[in-house]
């Protein structure tokens, strides 16, 4: 059952890195219009936004990494 949740944490992770590189990269007025920060009238970047998406996937990773770990016996 485990194994699901693994898939499904690092897809979200994939999507969460994909997400702070496109903060980084793109300024707020060219970000997509269905991202937070999104306003047409700034010009810099979203840093904050860009280190919250990181560390958020990261943490997806690093749940997915202890959920598929083994499990212990309970003797």
């Amino acid at each position: 059952m485990s194994k699901p949740v693994v898939l499904l944490a690092v897809i979200v992770g994939l999507l969460l890195l994909v997400c702070s590189a496109i903060y980084f990269i793109e300024p707020a007025k060219l970000l997509p219009a269905f991202f937070p920060g999104h306003d047409v009238s700034i010009s810099r970047h979203h840093y904050t936004h860009a280190v919250g998406t990181l560390i958020l996937g990261v943490g997806a990773f690093v749940f997915a990494w202890f959920q598929s770990g083994s499990k212990r016996s309970s003797k």
